[in-house]
């Protein structure tokens, strides 16, 4: 069914979410995961063109990969990461398209309104754009502490 699946990755508490569920997924079919982040800070998206350095962002998103794909390889699941660097959709959808990954499964914020309009654009730009499934996972609501 599934060979290669990437998952994307935001370096942050909602990639629970699609790792709890890919996870199972990739040991039952066998199949190799793609990790995928994608550094949008300015640095990262004028590193090629100003020949930046990594920025300290950059260098702790590689090192959370890296982290990620060892417990996932110590589960006996093949995996891979790629830190890219740009606007998010764009990179995911070419990355896709390269690797001939079979499905993309990314985590979702549940946002409403206005927020889907800022926040959802990344997965509303992939699922429209590409000609694979998308598994989308709504990562659960993290509460704001009181004195915020």
């Amino acid at each position: 069914m599934y060979k290669k699946i990437l998952v994307t990755l935001e370096n942050s508490r909602t990639d629970a979410a699609i790792l709890e569920h890919i996870k199972p997924l990739a040991q039952l079919l066998k199949c190799e995961l793609l990790l995928v982040h994608v550094a949008d800070g300015w640095a990262a998206r004028h590193q090629e063109e100003l020949d930046l350095s990594e920025s300290q962002e950059m260098k702790e998103d590689r090192a959370y990969l890296g982290a990620v794909r060892a417990v996932l390889e110590e589960a006996g699941i093949a995996t891979q990461t790629l830190l890219l660097c740009g606007e998010p959709a764009d990179e995911i959808i070419k990355i896709a398209r390269a690797e001939a990954v079979d499905l993309i499964a990314m985590s979702t914020h549940g946002h409403r309104f206005l927020s889907d309009m800022i926040y959802g654009t990344t997965v509303d730009k992939v699922r429209h754009e590409v000609e694979i499934p998308v598994l989308l996972l709504k990562a659960p609501r993290i509460e704001r502490p009181d004195h915020l």
